[in-house]
């Protein structure tokens, strides 16, 4: 156990006083590589503070690059003058969230690095107590079965639950038995691969960020870069290779603006016509800010060409692990033959989501986050339009945890990344460089940046610095 002990005669937030005593300790070698730091809450009980102040001095660490998350076990030290930090710095990149997109890794910093992450959610609106509770109901009620395996697709009493969800929720009809749950969106894929067996190429909007190209890639996909999902035309080959199935994102597509109806009819025919199916990622489905939740594409499917995928980690916590999978009931008749081979999340905690669904938690709780979201998104857009008006704006509509931001600026998307990274702040590019990624058809360079994990004081900071970092690009033409 690491003894944290601040100086009351130090300076500044005092967050800053638990990193820059952690970081002194690792500097001079009293600290070495791979020691565990204390847990967050044994720290917050050691130092009687909030357990917000050692998170902030914590992922303060992790952004460092002092420290790295450990699946399981917390934040482990690298040392950097250790003869093991590059292997360990290695291990620390692996362990990163993937969606992160970084201009210069050595870019220094003054000050705490601000972060408009993507995938980051408000850990602040996180249910505990109910949760809990939830989880204390499912030991008692389910307690003479959780030393069994449960069923390789899923808790058949959660899926039942999905099921009704999604229907209520989403517009998405289907029978528990052709819902599959996973360990996320990877794990999802390695399944989908074992029942799709020889498809084509995957066609992926250049435009995406939703950095799945390097999942589909590692379970063996061929992916076919696309400029716009919308038009039929460029569904038909692409770099020779015969697309037969296509990614998308229906209810929050790239620029905010979800697909029309009418574009969702020509995708569909363009699907029965080409015998290809489409994979539809609904991981923000639930946060549409004006008026109701668009319907998901697989409501109106009457072939069976879509494949739905959907999570609990953007409007719950990524830290569950757990998302779903609704096949088309041809696919879902091939589970049978693949079942060895699939490994469901942890049973416990399938029981206690089945448990907070029915009593009700899991609505009040979507209605709770749409409602604080909201506000982040109008505050964050507001600071946009007051500090780098009239050189940057807003695109698309009130959807997801993510706004798209065009910047009038003589500079690539890239570039302005990487002049945003000098200042401390993080904003992100569309996953692929293609000669349209990153920039609209006015020249506008296209920038992402996520609200749901940020708080309003750090929001209202970083687009200061990005005014500061930015300010000599901008364009007047």
């Amino acid at each position: 156990m690491i003894d944290i002990v601040l100086q009351d005669s130090e300076q500044g937030p005092l967050y800053m006083k638990v990193y820059r005593y952690i970081r002194s300790l690792i500097e001079d070698g009293t600290l070495q590589d791979g020691t565990k730091l204390p847990s967050v809450r044994a720290a917050q009980q050691q130092l009687r503070v909030s357990k917000s102040t050692v998170e902030n001095a914590y992922q303060l660490l992790l952004a460092e690059g002092y420290v790295y998350s450990k699946p399981r076990s917390g934040f482990v030290i690298v040392q950097p003058s250790a003869g093991q930090s590059r292997s360990l710095k290695q291990e620390a990149d692996r362990h990163l969230r993937p969606a992160r997109i970084k201009a210069d890794e050595t870019s220094p910093a003054a000050e705490p690095i601000i972060d408009f992450n993507l995938l980051s959610v408000d850990y602040e609106s996180f249910p505990a107590k109910a949760w809990r509770s939830a989880l204390t109901e499912a030991l008692d009620r389910h307690h003479g079965i959780l030393h069994e395996y449960g069923d390789p697709r899923g808790e058949y009493v959660l899926r039942s639950h999905i099921a009704q969800y999604l229907l209520t929720s989403r517009g998405v009809k289907c029978e528990p038995e052709q819902i599959v749950i996973g360990l996320g969106f990877s794990y999802s894929l390695f399944v989908l691969k074992m029942l799709l067996q020889n498809v084509g190429a995957v066609a992926v909007e250049q435009s995406s960020i939703a950095q799945v190209g390097s999942m589909f890639a590692q379970h063996g996909f061929q992916l076919a870069p696309i400029p716009f999902v919308s038009d039929p035309s460029a569904l038909q080959l692409t770099d020779s290779l015969a697309v037969q199935a296509i990614y998308v994102t229906p209810s929050h597509r790239p620029s905010g603006k979800p697909l029309t109806n009418a574009m969702k009819e020509r995708l569909l025919q363009w699907a029965v016509h080409s015998g290809a199916c489409i994979i539809e990622d609904d991981y923000d489905g639930e946060f549409q800010f004006r008026g109701k939740p668009v319907p998901a594409l697989q409501g109106a499917d009457r072939h069976e060409a879509v494949i739905y995928f959907g999570t609990f980690s953007k409007a719950f916590t990524p830290a569950l692990r757990m998302n779903y999978m609704v096949l088309p009931q041809r696919m879902a008749a091939r589970l049978a033959a693949i079942e060895p081979a699939l490994t469901p999340p942890s049973r416990m905690d399938q029981l206690a989501m089945s448990i907070f669904m029915e009593r009700g938690h899991w609505y009040r709780h979507i209605k709770r986050i749409r409602k604080k979201y909201g506000v982040k998104r109008q505050l964050l857009m507001n600071l946009i339009r007051d500090e780098l008006s009239p050189f940057a704006e807003v695109k698309g509509d009130g959807i997801g945890l993510h706004i798209e931001m065009a910047v009038r600026s003589g500079l690539p998307a890239s570039e302005l990344i990487r002049l945003a990274s000098e200042a401390g702040v993080c904003v992100y590019g569309p996953q692929y460089d293609g000669i349209h990624a990153g920039e609209d058809r006015g020249g506008m360079a296209l920038l992402y940046l996520g609200f749901g994990g940020i708080r309003e004081a750090e929001m209202e900071e970083g687009i200061i610095r990005l005014k500061r970092a930015w300010s000599g690009t901008f364009s007047t033409v």
